[in-house]
């Protein structure tokens, strides 16, 4: 097995990540760093770090990147990456820009021959996604997009508790996602985060549904396997003057004939960031809430209801696998992130060194997964301006 840890010595060398997006300040992109880096076999190495080249050199000095690995544009990197030997040039980029520079960035670095882990919502439109997939497709690339929810260990638990069929035929599903912090115009004081997750031409056609709810959608889907079949959404945007929606109510008819309720909001006041989920089935159900991570509620019928915990062994390979310490000791959102990049990097890893990567290496969230959040985004929308009480929902692959 190609481990992050135990190959690092017969790679002989840590992975060479650059970054584009995410300088000095920037909250998402000091997260994607430490993640990457948590396990000690990936080292930043280049970015184009910022909007300006004086800006992006700024940022390198405070990450230790060498001054002429600080790039001006994301063009200027892939040129002179390219260039390098193979073994000096990045083995991936990770790309934690705002929404609208997603796919130029990431097609190019693909088209170039570079893996790529990307932040989510994958692109803005389904043409862009189908355009990614044919690229990965043909470069052979690995391409991760950080759904970071999903690879909590205990979500991953809840997987395979549903493929085991624990939970029996799944009847019904609810995944909330209720937050606070738009509450108010935000976007007026100057906040960086809010000015631009708010702005259509940088976010895209959704607010709160692209920010936040492609993470909810991406959570159903991964733990139930469950496909939509069709949709009936309600986007609202409560603050006056604000262009794009903060919050939203999706009801979903699942193709095995269990029914979703999606909702999610950035308006809630008092609520942080309270993502959960609970699945219903003919036999049992299950509960997550990603402010308590490390804990899994079970029930199954007729019996005393259990909750599991992060790092015992009797949960299954994966989760054990997205667990770096003993039981008791809390572990959450950036090693979460790190789980996504352990298991791509350690897929990455095995591509070079010619060898198969194992199912628990390929284990995160891919341009599919991608392409499918960015479908949801479309159809949500499109729902919520219809006068047709349900849209079909039918999403193929690269069509």
């Amino acid at each position: 097995m190609v481990s992050g840890k135990d190959e690092t010595a017969t790679f002989g060398r840590k992975l060479k990540m650059g970054m584009v997006g995410g300088g000095r300040d920037a909250f998402i992109g000091a997260v994607h760093r430490r993640a990457a880096m948590l396990d000690g076999a990936v080292e930043l190495v280049a970015g184009a770090f910022s909007s300006t080249p004086e800006k992006s050199k700024l940022s390198a000095r405070d990450f230790y990147v060498s001054e002429d690995r600080a790039y001006g544009t994301y063009q200027e990197m892939i040129e002179k990456e390219r260039a390098l030997p193979e073994g000096e040039r990045i083995d991936f980029v990770s790309i934690v820009t705002p929404n609208h520079m997603h796919y130029p960035i990431a097609k190019a670095f693909v088209d170039a021959g570079f893996n790529v882990v990307l932040d989510k919502p994958m692109v803005h439109s389904s043409e862009q996604a189908n355009s990614l997939i044919a690229a990965v497709e043909e470069q052979d690339a690995v391409f991760a997009v950080t759904y970071n929810y999903t690879a909590y260990p205990l979500v991953k638990q809840a997987r395979q508790m549903v493929r085991e069929g624990k939970l029996g035929e799944i009847r019904k599903v609810i995944v909330e996602y209720p937050q606070d912090w738009l509450r108010t115009k935000e976007e007026d004081t100057g906040q960086k985060q809010a000015s631009w997750r708010t702005d259509p031409s940088r976010s895209g056609i959704a607010g709160s549904v692209g920010d936040i709810g492609s993470h909810a959608e991406n959570l159903v889907s991964t733990i139930t396997g469950l496909e939509i079949a069709e949709i009936c959404a309600d986007l609202t945007t409560f603050v006056p003057g604000r262009l794009l929606d903060d919050d939203a109510n999706v009801l979903m008819h699942f193709t095995n004939g269990a029914r979703g309720i999606l909702s999610v909001s950035q308006v809630c006041t008092g609520q942080e960031n309270n993502h959960k989920i609970r699945i219903w089935g003919t036999e049992g159900a299950l509960e997550w809430i990603q402010e308590q991570p490390n804990y899994l509620t079970y029930w199954h019928a007729g019996d005393p209801v259990q909750v599991m915990a992060r790092g015992h062994d009797y949960l299954c390979e994966a989760a054990k696998r997205a667990t770096r310490l003993p039981t008791g000791h809390p572990e959450a959102f950036i090693e979460a992130f790190g789980n996504v990049y352990l298991n791509a990097t350690d897929t990455i890893r095995a591509k070079i060194m010619g060898v198969e990567a194992t199912e628990l290496e390929r284990d995160y969230p891919t341009v599919y997964d991608g392409a499918r959040g960015v479908y949801f985004i479309e159809k949500v929308v499109e729902s919520s301006k219809s006068n047709v009480k349900w849209l079909p929902f039918q999403w193929t692959p690269g069509k």
